[in-house]
C-alpha cells in the first residue's frame, strides 16, 4: 500500500478545491507542502515577505474566485502576515494562511520560533484552529474553507506542525472532503423583496451604491439589469468599481455625496455603513433605505433601515428585478445628477490638464486613465494620491480593480500584482504607488523580476505621507512643524534598475504618457518614478472625512 504525508495531503486538497498557486516565504517547518505542492503541479511563488505572501493570497481571491492561500513558517513568519491577513478580513475575502509550528514533542519547550500563533490569529479569522494528526488535514482544511465563506466571508487560519505535516498515512486511509461546503446562494425572504419593491416604484430620486460584495458574489449581471429595469442612478466602490460599463447613462461619480443627500431612496448594496458614508449620516435623514448585505450583523449597523435583506447578492438583485414593474419616469434626477457631474468635473478639469511643475497629481491621474487598456487590471496602493485619483482612474470591466479596502492598508501594491500576474499572466497589470506606500512591500519587485511577472508601476513621489502631513498642517500653521511625515525624493526607479527592471524618471506632464509607453514596452517588471505636487491634497483629506 502507498502512504502520504501531511505536505502532499495538503496540496491534493488544493489541487481538488483548484488553486493552482500558494504564495510563500519557505521555512523550514512547511518544507513537505512545498514538496506535495511540486507532486500535484500547484505553482510555489515565494515573496521577499510574509505579509506580500498574506497579501497576494487576498488579491488571488479577489482576482480568480477561488481562494488564495498563502503559506508561511512558525512564530514570525506568522506574525509577519497578520497585516495581510487583517486586510483580508475587514475586506471580506475569504483566503487560507497555513502556518507552521514545532513538532507537537517539543511544544511548550522553547521550540525554535514556538509561539501561540492560534490565538493571535482569533480575533482577524473567521477559523483559526491546530491540526494534530495527519489524517486530519484535509478535513480540518475544509472546516476552514467553510468558515471563510460563512455568512460575511473572511479569511481562516490553519496552522500544522512539522511533524504533522511530515507523517504519513495509508492512501487508502486518506477520507474525501470534496464535497465539505454548500455551493448555492441563500435567497432573501420574499416578503422583504415586496416591501422593497414597494419603496423602488414610488421612488423619485432613487440611487444604488453597489460594494465589494457585488463582485464577490459575480452580481454584475443581476446589478445592471436591476439598473437598467427601474432607472436608478448607480455608484459604485471598492471591488465593484467597473461593474456597470463607463458609457451607461445610469453610471455617476463625481456627485455621490450630492445625490446621496438629495435621494428620497437608496439601495445599498453589498457595502457597509462605515467611515466611507459618514456611518450612513451621508445619506439624507429623509430618505428610505433598502440594505442588502451577506452579512447579517451588518444590516442597520450605524444607520437604520427600511428593509434589511440577508442574502447573496445576486441572488437579492434578480429577485428585486422580478419584483419591481418598469419604474417611473427617472430622467430629470439623472439630468440633475449629470448636469452636477458636470460641474464638479469643470472645477478639476483646469488640472488633468495642467502642464505645471511639479506635476499635479490629477494630471497624473488623468494620463494613467487614458493609458489603462480595455483589460488592465489596475491596483491602487496608497493614501492621498490614490484618493485624489480614485474618480478619475477608471477600469473598463469588472473586477479589474484592486485596493486594499477599509482597513487602509498601505504595500499592496506589489503582492497584488504578483498575484495578478501569476493568474493572469497575459493581462496587463498597472499599479500607482504613493511614495510611502512603495516603501512597505516595494522590495518584493525582486520577485516579479526573478519570476518573470511584468508590470507597470507608477510611483506618485511627493516625497511626504501627506494625509498626516495636511492634518499637522491644518492643526500647527503653514510653516509649521510636521515630524515623521516628510520623506527623501528618492528615486525608486533606480532601486528597480538595480535588482533588473525598467526604470524611468519623470518631472514634467508632458514625458507621462511616453514613459508609461516605454514600461509598457519594456516587458520587464517597470517602476515610473513621477515626481508630483506635495502641497495639493485630496478634498477628503482636507475635510478630514477620513479620520472622522
Amino acid at each position: 500500500m502507498s502512504k502520504v504525508t501531511g505536505g502532499r495531503l495538503v496540496a491534493g486538497f488544493l489541487k481538488a478545491e483548484g488553486i493552482g498557486a500558494i504564495f510563500t516565504l519557505c521555512g523550514g517547518h512547511v518544507m513537505d507542502i512545498y514538496a506535495g505542492c511540486a507532486a500535484e503541479g500547484i505553482r510555489v511563488i515565494d515573496v521577499r515577505h510574509e505579509q506580500s505572501a498574506a497579501h497576494a493570497a487576498d488579491a488571488w481571491t479577489r482576482l480568480t474566485g477561488f481562494p488564495g492561500v498563502g503559506v508561511v513558517t512558525a512564530g514570525p513568519g506568522v506574525t509577519d502576515a497578520v497585516t495581510g491577513v487583517a486586510n483580508a478580513f475587514r475586506a471580506q475575502v475569504p483566503m487560507l494562511l497555513i502556518g507552521g509550528q514545532a513538532p507537537v514533542a517539543n511544544l511548550r519547550k522553547g521550540a525554535l520560533q514556538e509561539l501561540g500563533n492560534v490565538e493571535i490569529l482569533k480575533p482577524i479569522t473567521k477559523f483559526s484552529e491546530t491540526v494534530l494528526e495527519t489524517g486530519r488535514i484535509p478535513e480540518y482544511m475544509a472546516a476552514a474553507l467553510r468558515e471563510a465563506y460563512n455568512g460575511r466571508p473572511g479569511p481562516s487560519f490553519l496552522e500544522i506542525p512539522q511533524n504533522v505535516l511530515e507523517g504519513e498515512i495509508e492512501q487508502s486511509a486518506v477520507r474525501d472532503f470534496s464535497r465539505y461546503r454548500a455551493r448555492g446562494r441563500t435567497r432573501p425572504d420574499p416578503g422583504d423583496i415586496d416591501m422593497a419593491a414597494a419603496l423602488i416604484e414610488k421612488a423619485q430620486r432613487p440611487v444604488i451604491l453597489a460594494g465589494t460584495q457585488v463582485w464577490l458574489c459575480r452580481a454584475v449581471e443581476s446589478l445592471n439589469r436591476l439598473i437598467e429595469k427601474t432607472g436608478f442612478a448607480a455608484y459604485l466602490n471598492g471591488a465593484a468599481r467597473g461593474a456597470v460599463s463607463q458609457e451607461s447613462k445610469f453610471l455617476f461619480a463625481r456627485s455621490r455625496s450630492y445625490a446621496l443627500s438629495r435621494a428620497d431612496l437608496v439601495i445599498v448594496a453589498g457595502t457597509p455603513f462605515d467611515f466611507r458614508l459618514g456611518y450612513g449620516d451621508r445619506i439624507g435623514r429623509d430618505a428610505r433605505i433598502i440594505q442588502l448585505d451577506l452579512d447579517y450583523s451588518e444590516l442597520g449597523r450605524n444607520r437604520a433601515v427600511d428593509v434589511a435583506i440577508n442574502a447573496d447578492i445576486g441572488s437579492g438583485l434578480e429577485d428585486l428585478y422580478s419584483a419591481v414593474g418598469p419604474g417611473v419616469d427617472r430622467d430629470a434626477w439623472r439630468r440633475e445628477l449629470r448636469a452636477k457631474e458636470e460641474e464638479i468635473f469643470e472645477r478639476d478639469k483646469e488640472f488633468l490638464t495642467s502642464d505645471r511643475v511639479p506635476i499635479h497629481p490629477l494630471r497624473l491621474a488623468a494620463e494613467i486613465n487614458d493609458f489603462l487598456s480595455e483589460d488592465s487590471i489596475f491596483i491602487a496602493d496608497g493614501g492621498d494620491v490614490v484618493t485624489i485619483s480614485a474618480n478619475v482612474i477608471k477600469t473598463k470591466k469588472p473586477g479589474k480593480w484592486l485596493d486594499p479596502g477599509p482597513l487602509g492598508t498601505l504595500g499592496v501594491g506589489v503582492p497584488f500584482a504578483i498575484a495578478a500576474k501569476t493568474a493572469f499572466a497575459a493581462t496587463e497589470v498597472v499599479t500607482l504607488f504613493g511614495d510611502g506606500a512603495f516603501g512597505l512591500t516595494g522590495f518584493d519587485y525582486d520577485t516579479l523580476i526573478r519570476l518573470n511577472l511584468p508590470m507597470v508601476g507608477i510611483v506618485a513621489n511627493n516625497a511626504a505621507w501627506n494625509q498626516v502631513r495636511f492634518l499637522q498642517l491644518a492643526r500647527n500653521g503653514p510653516g509649521g512643524p510636521t515630524p515623521a511625515s516628510e520623506l527623501t525624493p528618492l528615486r525608486y526607479d533606480r532601486i528597480v534598475e538595480a535588482m533588473g527592471g525598467y526604470g524611468e524618471q519623470v518631472i514634467r506632464p508632458g514625458e507621462i504618457r511616453p514613459a508609461l509607453e516605454r514600461a509598457r514596452a519594456s516587458g520587464r517588471p517597470a517602476c515610473v518614478n513621477v515626481m508630483v505636487d506635495r502641497d495639493v491634497f485630496s478634498t477628503s483629506t482636507k475635510s478630514m472625512s477620513i479620520y472622522g
